[in-house]
């Protein structure tokens, strides 16, 4: 409790401290000078690039457009630079909004993760354009680390899809009893569909929705079952599986 009021006590120092190591004493004046306009734009754009530069990191390479990448850096770049010129002047506004209001974009992204980061540039460009110079370099650089954390460590992934097994046994053998170990060792659910006679009744062809514990270990179960069953038929695929056979 002590050390949380302690540094509680210290935030507004830090952010002080922050505040004057990243922007000019200059700076903050009711009308922008040349200096802050240039420092301004130039935050702007390499904010922007660093999103830019963190789609290009989790997007992948058959989707990538360097089109669109490009747009990003222009985009929070000129909101800023509109940003800056309405700032405090009701009357520019209102002629930028009338002026923007006919403008219309046709280019239809191709994920939705696209538009988190088209929001993510102009949040970028607003937070500079209105001089909240701090908050755009402490929230843009978080917000691409976490963005690549989500890529990297593959988070909230969709479980493994179902496969439809199809594997024949003898006519006097029990599926449940047979199969066990080879499901128990490589299945992480499994649901019997169909069991029926082929083979004029010699056989029994067993149908099951099967999801296995690693994707990667197809082959190892295939084997497994076909040993199980005295090596007849195993048939094993993707697909969708409420599918009619």
């Amino acid at each position: 409790m002590q050390l949380t009021e302690a540094l509680l006590a210290q935030t507004p120092n830090l952010e002080e401290r922050l505040h004057a190591l990243l922007i000019p004493k200059s700076f903050g004046a009711p009308s922008p000078a040349v200096l802050e306009i240039l420092f301004a734009v130039l935050l702007s754009f390499a904010l922007c690039a660093l999103v830019a530069r963190t789609y290009r990191a989790v997007c992948e390479p058959e989707r990538y457009s360097q089109d669109y990448v490009h747009t990003l850096v222009i985009l929070g770049t000129v909101v800023t630079l509109t940003i800056m010129v309405v700032s405090g002047n009701a009357a520019a506004a209102f002629g930028m909004f009338a002026a923007f209001s006919i403008i219309r974009f046709r280019r239809s992204v191709r994920q939705s993760r696209d538009i988190a980061f088209v929001f993510l540039a102009m949040g970028a460009g607003l937070a500079v354009g209105a001089r909240q110079y701090v908050l755009a370099v402490v929230t843009v650089p978080t917000v691409c680390g976490l963005a690549l954390l989500l890529s990297g460590g593959n988070l909230f992934a969709a479980p493994p899809p179902p496969l439809r097994l199809r594997v024949r046994l003898g006519a006097d053998q029990d599926p449940a009893t047979v199969l066990a170990a080879a499901f128990a060792a490589h299945l992480a659910r499994h649901e019997l569909r169909s069991l029926e006679n082929v083979q004029a009744g010699l056989q029994l062809e067993a149908t099951y929705d099967v999801t296995l514990r690693d994707p990667a270990g197809a082959t190892a179960f295939v084997t497994a079952v076909r040993e199980a069953t005295g090596n007849n038929r195993v048939i094993l695929r993707s697909g969708d599986v409420s599918e009619a056979d």
